[in-house]
């Protein structure tokens, strides 16, 4: 949702703070909240005025016409307040059909005033400007202020002056009022645009000797404008409709939406009601709650929500598991129903979506058979059957009713088979698969013969084509009436490949002969191309990193799909109209600024442009050309017989909705010629009106469809074109949102657009307008189709549309991702791994999730035992790995591989060439004794060699006993970091059969030198063998394992690391300059001359 209520005291503050005017604004910022907890000392020390003043008390809740429902306690002293609030506070009122606690007031200083001195001021959006509304008498007594006020519209962009307001707006004011209120105006309705208001309401608005105050205010902003008005909004609290509770669950939900790049929205309607739902789809969400009220389940409706936008299966995880904890805490006589549905996806896995939702099912188990539960599914999209299939499966292992269906069903069937209303069929769905779409199974032998011919076969020609023509100065071009042909070329913004590869395949289908994608633009690389599939062949589609390239090297272009983020779809679409090339621009975008969509639309609007979205899929024209996802994938595609047109134009708001749409016309009709989604914001960039007017002109379509929703008024334009007989095509017309009305307190339904702020925009309103005008209406979302139906076989029975012979499309091959993702292929992998994976929600370090790592308070010691042994090690042996790495972490700047890092860090190379260099120093002289130290000591130990005989055969085989023996500790100078490791080992180790034989050892070469002594090298290398040996984890043969490739050497090089990086950035922060090693440091012995 974009506009959405403020508090009083949250509007009060922003004018307070921000607003700019001459006029003398009085009582700034005094205003003080109350609630049941209040601390009233607290409170009169931070509002000193409290004590003084007389006041003002009432709710701030969204509720309206306080003064007429006795709301407001007026001219009271502090005592009074408390008296009066002791009347009122958390006491149950209602208002109109809602019920609801008061628990928010706001106490103001009063304002004595005559009625004269009271004015009514208001300032709302709308498609075309925004509307300042003025009246000369305010105040509870107002009455009907858009019959009785001066009116005053402001176009988008353009600026409100002193003297227009003083003109259009003041002519009842006394001339000693007119320049303050001119000024406060016009200051206020500056604050509005800054502040992206779209609605603010001050009535009554004071004017005495002393100044301006503003008694009550209402007010709306739009709340995707945060990123840009942040900084002076701060954190706004959007409170919930009086008589509806603000429940924790929603914020959670509304949390999990703010961090997401999907959608998902929860309103809690009655928490003890039977029937649940859990919709994905905007528009499909709504109908699921129109058909449930329809059918007599409002009072028992307990929830309205969506979730879509392709959500990751952990994020539809945490959704439904939200729902499923809401509808088992408290148990309904009746059991409880969950309705699981949704419209035919574009772009969303629904078989990841439902592997989340089936995980929530198995955790709630238990309370869903206490409560029970039964739950039935409709779905259709992208992997589908693998959805269903698993939520089918949930049901036999776990007893719970769980009735299933895909495409072949009516949308919303399930909720009539859910409330007794139809039988559940016994017949399971017929057996169907994504991999369908790689075979030509078409069923239907008919397909209508004139727009075959149009679309494959025909020529382009003038008729096909109305670009936009040039208009007479200071005219607004007229915009194209066909937008999409066989031969339409675009431009997509943005790297959404798996869309363009969409698009090409849908080309391919079609029989187009070349792509409809010419290039993309994405500014965030250089100039590049990009691999596609054109059917079996591999192409390239070249990547701009400026449009203005991509526009210049691609003239033949005239359409842009725009997948540009809400922050930079403004800048881009605004770009692209500066090249007249281009007569369509799609915004698939959601959560674009109200006021910056109206700028885009005007500029439209003058350039002859075309505009679909924001907040949109796009659309489809069969045969010829699609927007990004729309249609979903190819099995969609063939099933809805959409490579190829039929006679039925369609436009809807949601996206989700016009694929069904393209579901239930393909079932009832010979299929559609061409639908648009034109978004669910408040202000799309083309109406309802403008594309049925197109497909009015459009000789290939013989009827239109339109899918309307509560909100706004542009249905009453096709009422009107009926009328006057400018709309002469059959029209059949459904407006979602029938349940609104019933509800007792306003919700906000998925599209932003859909909520109705008077009676004529409600859903009821508009389809018995659509039915008086002459549209067929039918009587609910249920009978869409059979309508449709009736529709067409009455226009094919007069001969309007004769049905022609099906030609099959040719096969598209599918991706081998896809392929996979579906389980249809199996290759052996390149690379195995078994310690990590980061594919799903959270990082796994050998099975073990990342959160429960640090939840259990690993350290790295645990760590490394997760990813080099792929066991939860000991605690211990945990801190004898760290203590090891502590231990080994530097030795100095002497050794070799430190001084390697310092010379190379002194040469100027960077952090990771410095320590590469001295890490190509470890080897059997520097550092790299640990493995051979564990393997000889083993080995000699295993064999069953004494001590002695170990120290006499490596003296007879020449070889050096590896970890024994230093160049400065010795017996008499012991190294403390092996008295360190060894008082630990002692302690904890259960034995130290290795290390008790590495030190009798040690014993016998001290006796001849006392250097000879058990090295850091050689102890942690014997003790690492006691510690895999003994702590249980594995087995014999495993531990040598580890210790013959190499883990143990893994310990030094891990440690001596952190050391080498210190050496680095000591250097760096030294600024050591290049080093050149001393000639007295040298000895050069060279061969002596020789003579001849």
């Amino acid at each position: 949702m974009s506009a959405k209520a403020i508090s009083e005291q949250t509007g009060k503050e922003f004018l307070y703070k921000y607003m700019c005017t001459s006029a003398a604004v009085q009582n700034r910022s005094l205003c003080a909240s109350v609630t049941a907890e209040t601390d009233w000392g607290r409170l009169t020390q931070e509002h000193p005025w409290l004590l003084t003043k007389r006041l003002v008390v009432k709710p701030d809740q969204l509720i309206k016409r306080r003064g007429k429902l006795g709301l407001v306690g007026i001219n009271l002293d502090l005592q009074g307040v408390q008296q009066w609030l002791k009347a009122h506070l958390m006491r149950e009122t209602t208002v109109g059909k809602a019920k609801g606690i008061l628990k928010n007031f706001l106490i103001e200083p009063f304002v004595p005033h005559t009625q004269e001195e009271e004015f009514y001021v208001c300032i709302y959006a709308t498609r075309e400007g925004d509307h300042v509304l003025f009246h000369h008498e305010g105040g509870v007594e107002v009455g009907d202020v858009d019959a009785k006020a001066q009116r005053l519209m402001v176009a988008v962009d353009d600026k409100l002056s002193d003297a227009q307001v003083t003109e259009q707006l003041l002519t009842h004011v006394p001339d000693d009022k007119k320049e303050v209120l001119a000024s406060f105006i016009v200051g206020l309705f500056s604050l509005y645009e800054d502040l992206y208001f779209t609605y603010l309401e001050i009535n009554p608005l004071v004017v005495t000797g002393d100044g301006v105050y503003i008694l009550d205010m209402a007010a709306k902003i739009d709340a995707t404008a945060e990123y840009i008005c942040k900084a002076k909004w701060g954190d706004v609290e959007f409170p919930p409709p009086f008589g509806r509770e603000a429940y924790p669950e929603e914020a959670y939900i509304a949390d999990l939406d703010a961090k997401s790049g999907a959608s998902l929205k929860l309103t809690l309607l009655n928490p003890c009601g039977r029937i649940w739902t859990m919709v994905a789809g905007g528009g499909a969400s709504v109908v699921y709650s129109d058909t449930i009220c329809d059918l007599g389940g409002v009072d028992e409706l307990a929830n309205y929500g969506e979730y879509s936008g392709a959500p990751s299966e952990q994020q539809t995880y945490d959704y439904a598991k939200t729902i499923l904890s809401l509808m088992t805490r408290k148990k309904h006589p009746q059991g409880k129903i969950l309705i699981i549905g949704g419209s035919i996806a574009n772009f969303t896995n629904v078989a990841a979506t439902f592997k989340g939702i089936v995980r929530a099912i198995k955790d709630y188990l238990g309370p869903l058979k206490e409560h029970e539960v039964t739950i039935f599914v409709r779905r259709g999209g992208p992997n589908y059957q693998e959805g269903l299939r698993v939520m089918g499966e949930v049901g036999k292992t776990t007893g719970i009713p769980i009735h299933v269906f895909g495409t072949e069903t009516h949308m919303t069937a399930i909720v009539g088979m859910a409330l007794g209303h139809r039988p559940i069929p016994n017949q399971p769905p017929v057996d169907a698969h994504t991999a369908n779409f790689l075979l030509n199974a078409s069923s239907s032998p008919m397909t209508p013969a004139t727009t075959r011919t149009a679309s494959f076969s025909e020529p382009r020609t003038s008729n096909d084509v109305t670009p936009a023509k040039k208009s007479k100065a200071g005219l607004p071009a007229a915009k194209a009436t066909t937008l999409f042909r066989k031969d339409t070329k675009t431009i997509v913004w943005g790297m959404q490949t798996r869309a363009v590869q969409g698009m090409l395949d849908f080309d391919y289908v079609c029989s187009r002969e070349q792509p409809s994608v010419a290039a993309m633009v994405y500014p965030f690389t250089g100039d590049h191309k990009q691999k596609f599939y054109w059917g079996h062949k591999e192409i390239l589609i070249p990547v701009y990193k400026n449009m203005a390239d991509a526009m210049k090297k691609h003239p033949e272009v005239d359409v842009m799909i725009s997948f540009a983020s809400l922050r930079s779809a403004f800048d881009s679409t605004v770009e692209a109209m500066q090249y007249p090339q281009i007569h369509t621009i799609a915004i698939i975008a959601e959560g674009i600024p109200e006021a910056q969509t109206r700028k885009m639309i005007k500029m439209a609007d003058e350039k002859g442009v075309t505009i679909i979205g924001p907040a949109t899929v796009g659309g489809i024209k069969p045969g010829c050309f699609k927007i990004g996802n729309t249609g979903g994938m190819l099995d969609n595609i063939l099933a809805s017989k959409l490579y190829r047109p039929g006679s039925v134009a369609y436009v809807s708001r949601s996206g989700g909705m016009s694929n069904e749409l393209n579901n239930i016309i393909s079932r009832t009709t010979d299929g559609v010629y061409e639908g648009v989604a034109i978004g669910g914001d408040r202000y799309p960039g083309s109406t309802f009106m403008d594309h049925v007017l197109r497909y009015q002109d459009t000789p290939g379509v013989e009827m239109i469809v339109v899918l309307g929703e509560i909100g706004g008024t542009e249905e009453y334009k096709i009422c009107q074109g009926i009328r006057e007989g400018r709309i002469t095509k059959p029209m059949v017309c459904w407006c979602i949102g029938t349940c609104a009305t019933m509800f007792a307190s306003e919700v906000q339904f998925g599209h932003a657009g859909a909520c109705a702020h008077q009676a004529s925009e409600t859903a009821l309103a508009k389809n018995q307008a659509l039915r008086d005008a002459g549209a067929y209406v039918p009587k609910s979302f249920d009978e869409l189709g059979d309508v449709i139906r009736t529709v067409y076989n009455d226009l094919v029975a007069k001969g309007t549309i004769i049905p022609a012979q099906e030609v099959p499309p040719p096969t598209v091959p599918m991706d081998y991702s896809w392929a996979r993702e579906l389980g249809l292929i199996r290759k052996p992998a390149s690379f195995m791994t078994s310690i990590c994976d980061e594919r799903g929600q959270e990082l796994l370090y050998a099975g073990m999730p990342i959160t429960e790592v640090f939840k259990e308070e690993m350290g790295l010691g645990g760590v490394l035992g997760l990813l080099w042994f792929q066991r939860r090690l000991p605690r211990y042996a945990c801190q004898f790995i760290e203590m090891c790495l502590m231990v080994t972490a530097d030795h100095g700047p002497a050794v070799s591989g430190a001084h390697n890092t310092i010379v190379c860090a002194r040469a100027g190379k960077d952090l990771i060439s410095s320590l590469t260099s001295g890490l190509l120093t470890i080897g059997d002289r520097f550092g790299g004794a640990l493995d051979a130290a564990a393997k000889q000591f083993s080995k000699a130990f295993d064999s069953g060699m004494l001590p002695m005989e170990f120290v006499n055969k490596m003296k007879k085989d020449g070889k050096l006993i590896m970890g024994i023996g230093h160049r400065v500790k010795s017996i008499n100078n012991p190294d403390m970091r092996v008295q360190i490791l060894k008082d630990f080992v002692k302690q904890h180790f259960s034995s130290t059969q290795l290390l008790d034989y590495a030190l009798d050892v040690e014993k016998i070469t001290t006796s001849k030198k006392p250097n000879l002594i058990l090295n850091v090298d050689g102890f942690i290398g014997v003790a690492f063998v006691d510690l895999l040996r003994t702590c249980g984890g594995f087995t014999r043969d495993e531990a040598d394992e580890f210790v013959e490739i190499g883990a143990l050497n893994g310990i030094f090089v891990l440690g001596r690391s952190m050391g080498f990086i210190g050496h680095y950035l000591d250097q760096k922060r030294l600024k050591q300059g290049l080093y050149r090693h001393p000639w007295d440091d040298i000895s050069y012995v060279l061969p002596e001359h020789m003579s001849m």
